[in-house]
């Protein structure tokens, strides 16, 4: 059979959809949703004192307590008048007296401010006091660690 050529059938073509690369794309727009969601979480602008002391990883219940620029007071990322902070302070207080008021103010805040929502704080039963900082920017001549 010399100078016959011979027609192999050939493949049929495939006719699903291949979707495994759109869900690898999609799982991995998730996750990066799900590790940025919770730094959008705080919209509160602050420029916070920096200092090198050590963060604590405390487990202890804590309340988050923000003074901004303004003077204005913020319980938890929620802007409340001074006599809404210290009664939900002190309903915190009466449930579980060791709550911590973690404190984030504003460089630039008020000095009298700062030292009322501590005040009410404090008169609210809560006097496990932490005081929220950033830590400062390395020197640009700084070499490794």
């Amino acid at each position: 059979m010399f100078g016959r050529l011979e027609r192999s059938p050939s493949a049929e073509p495939i006719s699903d959809i291949n979707v495994t690369p759109l869900v690898d794309v999609m799982l991995v727009l998730v996750v990066i949703f799900i590790l940025t969601a919770p730094l959008l979480a705080s919209s509160i602008k602050l420029e916070l004192p920096k200092t090198g002391a050590a963060s604590t990883t405390d487990a202890t219940p804590s309340v988050s307590l923000v003074v901004d620029r303004a003077g204005q007071a913020y319980l938890d990322n929620r802007a409340v008048p001074l006599t809404e902070l210290s009664e939900s302070l002190a309903r915190t207080a009466a449930k579980q007296p060791d709550t911590e008021v973690q404190l984030r103010a504003d460089e630039n805040a008020p000095y009298g401010k700062v030292i009322e929502v501590l005040g009410v704080a404090q008169k609210a039963g809560l006097t496990r006091i932490g005081f929220v900082t950033d830590a400062p920017a390395a020197p640009a001549n700084a070499v490794g660690p």
